[in-house]
C-alpha cells in the first residue's frame, strides 16, 4: 500500500495537497500489522516510509509536515514495545488527518460565508477546499458565476469546472490560462487553494503568480484558503517538481527545450486574504 501510494502521488494522482497528506499518513497503517523483532526495527521501517512517502512530492508542505509528525511522536515517546510503537503510530495517523480534514472543512466555511449572493468569481487549477466553499455557498442559496482557468498542461481546472457543473445555483466557464487577465475585470474576487505558504511566499499550481499580479494590477481581490497545515514558519525548504515534458508537447522536441514546473512563487503582499482554519490574515 506504501509504494503504491508513493507512487499516485509522485504521478499526481490525486490533484488536492491535503487529500495527498491524508492519503499518505493512512499509508503508513500498512505497519501496524506486521512483526517487528524489536522497536529499533519497526522505527526504522517507519522512517524508511515515511521518507519514501515524502520524497514522492517534496512540494507539498502538508505531507512533508504530517508525515515528520507522525515519525517525531514515535521516537519522543521512546517506546518499550513494538505494540506501544504501533500505538503510538496509530494515533498519530488519527490525530493528523483530523486536523488536516478539520483545517480544510473549516477554512472552507469560512470562505463560504465571506462569498455573497450574485458574485463572479474566477479560480485557478482545482482545489479541493475551494470547491468545498463554493458548494457551501450554493447551498446557502447563493448564485455564482465561476470563470475557470484550463490550468495547463495537465488541464486540471476542465475537472473543476465539471464538478462546479453540478452544482446548482453555479455557472462555470472554462478559460485558456491565458485569458485570465481579460475577464478579470469581470470578477469580485480571485478564489484560490494552495500548495503551501512558507514564509512571506505563497506556493501554488504554477501560472498563478501571473494570475495573481495581473489581479493586482486590475483591482481585484485574490483570497487564498486552505488548511492552517500549509503554514509553514520553519523547517521546511520547498522543492519544486519538473513534470515530464510530454505533458507539454506529445513530439521529441528538436532544436528547443521544454521546461514543465508544477508550482510557482507568489509574494504574500499581493494577496488580500489568507483564510484558513486558524482564522483570515489579511494583506
Amino acid at each position: 500500500m506504501i509504494d503504491e501510494t508513493a507512487e499516485e502521488i509522485r504521478e499526481m494522482r490525486t490533484h488536492s495537497s491535503s487529500v495527498v497528506a491524508v492519503k499518505a499518513a493512512r499509508a503508513l497503517e500498512a505497519l501496524l500489522d506486521e512483526e517487528y523483532p524489536t522497536v529499533e526495527e519497526y522505527v526504522r521501517a517507519l522512517e524508511r516510509n515515511s521518507t519514501a512517502l515524502r520524497r514522492a512530492n517534496p512540494s507539498h508542505a502538508s505531507l512533508v509536515t504530517t508525515q515528520r509528525e507522525v515519525v517525531e511522536r514515535v521516537r519522543d515517546v521512546n517506546p518499550a514495545s513494538v505494540v506501544e510503537a504501533q500505538e503510538v503510530t496509530a494515533a498519530a495517523i488519527d490525530d493528523v488527518v483530523e486536523r488536516v480534514n478539520t483545517g480544510k472543512h473549516e477554512a472552507a466555511a469560512a470562505v463560504a460565508d465571506r462569498i455573497e449572493d450574485g458574485q463572479t468569481l474566477l479560480t485557478h487549477d482545482y482545489s479541493s477546499t475551494v470547491l468545498e466553499a463554493i458548494e457551501l455557498a450554493a447551498r446557502d442559496g447563493k448564485h455564482l458565476d465561476v470563470f475557470v482557468t484550463e490550468a495547463r498542461p495537465r488541464h486540471l481546472g476542465r475537472k473543476t469546472a465539471r464538478t462546479l457543473a453540478a452544482i446548482d445555483r453555479v455557472d462555470p466557464t472554462l478559460i485558456v490560462d491565458g485569458a485570465s487577465g481579460y475577464y478579470l475585470d469581470d470578477c469580485d474576487e480571485v478564489l484560490l487553494g494552495m500548495d503551501c505558504i512558507v514564509g512571506d511566499t505563497y506556493y501554488n499550481r504554477v501560472g498563478t503568480y501571473p494570475l495573481v499580479a495581473t489581479a493586482a494590477d486590475v483591482g481585484t481581490p485574490v483570497c487564498v484558503a486552505g488548511s492552517g497545515a500549509k503554514l509553514v514558519e520553519e523547517g521546511f525548504h520547498f522543492e519544486n517538481d519538473y513534470r515530464d515534458v510530454s505533458e507539454v508537447i506529445r513530439e521529441p522536441p528538436e532544436g528547443f527545450d521544454v521546461k514543465n514546473p508544477a508550482y510557482d512563487a507568489t509574494p504574500t503582499r499581493l494577496l488580500d486574504a489568507v483564510v484558513t482554519d486558524e482564522g483570515v490574515e489579511e494583506y
